[in-house]
C-alpha cells in the first residue's frame, strides 16, 4: 500500500513537473489577439492569424499561436490591422487635448501636425514640450513654411532677399535637425500665397538634403488647379523630394472633372522618375477660414487691420467684393451662398451649422452673390469664421481615391466632443472609407484601403516601425468589424463617434477597449533620424 502510494505520488509529481516545465518553456506575451483576419497593411490579401504583443512590439503573428498572454481578445469575425498613419492632421490642440480621443476613435494611432504651411517655429521645443505632458498617439511634425515666412518676412508680399532667403533656410535644416519629417507649404493661405516658386524651391531643396519630404496645400484648387499641380511636380524635379499634393480635390463646378488631368499629370511625373504623391479626405466639402474667399493682397500687411483699412477706400472695397463675387461663383463659393456653411464664428455663435444663404435671410437680404460678398467683409472685419465648402464633385474624390499613390488623410482637427461645428472629418475619415467606399460602395476593395491608410503613408513620409502588422514592428493596432464599421458624423450633426472599431491598441496598450476610451498617453512624439 505505501509503495503504490509513493509511486502515485511520484507518477503526479512527474507530471505537475512536466507541466510546469513546459509552462516556463511557453512564451509570456502581454496580449494575444486571436481568431483574427489579419490584413498586414502591406497591400496583400487578409489571412488567419493571431497576434501576439509584448511591451510596444508586435512579438509573433502565426495561425493557431501557442503561448500565454496576460489578456487574450477574441476577435473571430473582426479585421485586424494596422493602427491607421494619418499624414495630414491638424494637431493644435494637442496640449491641452493630449489624449486625442476623436482621432484615436477613428483608428488613427500616429498622425503628422504641421501641414498646410502651418506649425511651430521652434519644433525642437515644441516636441519636448509634448513629451512631458504625454500624448494619446503617436504624433510627428513638418515644418511649415508659411510660419517661417511670417517671422523672416511678415505680411509682406514680396521675395526674400538673399540675406531672409538664408535664415529661412536655415530655419529649415534646423527643424529638420530636431526631427521634423519635412516641409509643408499653404500657398493659398497668407503669407504663403506671396511667395513664388523659386522661394519654395530653395526651402524644399533643404528639407530634401535631409530625407525630408514636401507636402503642399497647393496655390489654387479651383481655376488655376493645372497650374498649381504643374508647381509641385517643378519643384520635386528641380530638388528630387518626395512631394505630396496635400488633400487633392478640385473645387468649384467649373473645374468638376479636372481630377482627370492632374492624375494624369502626377502619372506622367512619375514616369519621369519624379515621386509625386497625394492625400485625400472621403468627403465633397472642404473646411477652412472665410478669408479663403477674400483676394490675398487684399489682406498684404495683415488678415484684419491692414484689410479694414482697404476696405475704407470705396475703390479697393469694390475690388475686393468683385474677387469675392468671382471666389463664389467659381471657386469655394460653388455658385450657392447654400454651399457655404459656417463651422465657428465668434461674432454670430447662433449661425454656427447655418449657411451664408441662411445669414443673409437673416439680414433681410436677397441671398444673392453680390449680397453674399458683402456679408463676407463684414465676417472678416470682425476677426473671420470658419466654414464648411460644399463644393466638390462625387466622382472627383472617388477616382482620386482610386489612383494608386492617392493616401488617406483626414485634414481633421483633435476636436473636444460637442464644442463647436466641426466638418464630420474630424471623427469619421478612416471608418467612412472603409464603410462606404469599401463596403458598400465598393470603391476600393479592403486591403488596399488599409494600405491606403497605413503602409503607404508610413513608408512615403519615412515613419520607421510602424504602418505595417510585421513582427518586431510597434504594436500599433486595430480591431474593427468589417460589416459594421461605419462614420456616424454629419455635417448637420458632426459630434458623433464612428461604430464597428472595438479594440483600438497604441504601442501596446488597449487605449479603445471593447469600444471603451481609456486616456493611457500611450503615444510616442517621434522624431526623424536624419543625416545630411
Amino acid at each position: 500500500m505505501n509503495t503504490h502510494l509513493s509511486l502515485r505520488k511520484n507518477g503526479l509529481g512527474l507530471l505537475l513537473a512536466t507541466f510546469l516545465a513546459l509552462t516556463a518553456c511557453s512564451p509570456k506575451y502581454d496580449l494575444i489577439i486571436r481568431n483574427g483576419q489579419v490584413i498586414d497593411g502591406s497591400g496583400s490579401e487578409a489571412f488567419s492569424a493571431d497576434v501576439a504583443v509584448k511591451g510596444d512590439r508586435i512579438a509573433k503573428i502565426e495561425p493557431a499561436l501557442r503561448g500565454r498572454a496576460g489578456r487574450t481578445v477574441d476577435a473571430k469575425g473582426m479585421v485586424v490591422s494596422p493602427g491607421f498613419v494619418d499624414v495630414h492632421a491638424h494637431l493644435e490642440p494637442l496640449p491641452v487635448l493630449p489624449a486625442a480621443e476623436s482621432h484615436l476613435r477613428m483608428g488613427v494611432t500616429t498622425a503628422v501636425g504641421g501641414p498646410d504651411g502651418s506649425s511651430p517655429l521652434s519644433i525642437g521645443s515644441y516636441l519636448d514640450s509634448l513629451e512631458k505632458i504625454g500624448v494619446g498617439i503617436n504624433t510627428a511634425y513638418l515644418i511649415g513654411h508659411n510660419a517661417i515666412r511670417l517671422e523672416v518676412l511678415g505680411m509682406e508680399n514680396r521675395a526674400p532677399t538673399p540675406d531672409e532667403l538664408q535664415r529661412m533656410e536655415q530655419y529649415v535644416e534646423k527643424a529638420m535637425q530636431e526631427g521634423t519629417f519635412g516641409l509643408s507649404t499653404g500657398l493659398k493661405y497668407l503669407p504663403g500665397a506671396f511667395a513664388k516658386t523659386d522661394e519654395v524651391v530653395a526651402l524644399a531643396r533643404v528639407a530634401a538634403e535631409y530625407g525630408g519630404v514636401y507636402t503642399s496645400h497647393i496655390r489654387e484648387e479651383g481655376l488655376g488647379l493645372l497650374d498649381a499641380v504643374d508647381e509641385v511636380i517643378q519643384i520635386a524635379e528641380e530638388t528630387g523630394i518626395t512631394a505630396v499634393i496635400t488633400h487633392h480635390k478640385a473645387i468649384g463646378q467649373p473645374m468638376w472633372g479636372a481630377s482627370k488631368t492632374t492624375l494624369a499629370m502626377v502619372d506622367s511625373a512619375r514616369a519621369r522618375g519624379l515621386d509625386v504623391r497625394i492625400d485625400q479626405y472621403p468627403y465633397t466639402a472642404s473646411h477652412t477660414g472665410i478669408s479663403v474667399l477674400i483676394p490675398a493682397w487684399a489682406m498684404e500687411g495683415g488678415r484684419y487691420t491692414a484689410f479694414a483699412k482697404r476696405c475704407e477706400d470705396p475703390v479697393l472695397r469694390d475690388s475686393i467684393k468683385r474677387g469675392i463675387i468671382y471666389n463664389i461663383l467659381n471657386d469655394r463659393g460653388g455658385g450657392d451662398l447654400k454651399r457655404i456653411q459656417f463651422s465657428s464664428f465668434n461674432w454670430k455663435p447662433e449661425l454656427s451649422g447655418k449657411t451664408l444663404y441662411d445669414w443673409a435671410l437673416a439680414e433681410g437680404l436677397e441671398p444673392t452673390p453680390e449680397n453674399g460678398a458683402e456679408l463676407v467683409i463684414q465676417a472678416q472685419l470682425h476677426r473671420g469664421a470658419n466654414c464648411i465648402y460644399h463644393a466638390m464633385s462625387e466622382d472627383d474624390v472617388v477616382r482620386i481615391m482610386q489612383h494608386p499613390v492617392t493616401m488617406v488623410a483626414s485634414d481633421g482637427r483633435i476636436t473636444e466632443f460637442g464644442k463647436g461645428h466641426p466638418h464630420p472629418r474630424v471623427y469619421g475619415t478612416f471608418p467612412r472609407v472603409l464603410g462606404c467606399y469599401v463596403r458598400e460602395m465598393k470603391v476600393l476593395d479592403l486591403p488596399t484601403a488599409i494600405y491606403k491608410m497605413s503602409g503607404l503613408p508610413a513608408s512615403v513620409f519615412g515613419i520607421g516601425g510602424r504602418g505595417q502588422l510585421k513582427e518586431g514592428y510597434f504594436a500599433d493596432i486595430v480591431v474593427f468589424d468589417p460589416e459594421t464599421i461605419e462614420d456616424k458624423a454629419t455635417f448637420e450633426k458632426p459630434h458623433q463617434y464612428p461604430v464597428g472599431i472595438d479594440f483600438v491598441i497604441v504601442n501596446g496598450k488597449v487605449v479603445l477597449d471593447e469600444g471603451t476610451f481609456r486616456d493611457l498617453r500611450a503615444g510616442k512624439v517621434l522624431r526623424k533620424r536624419t543625416k545630411k
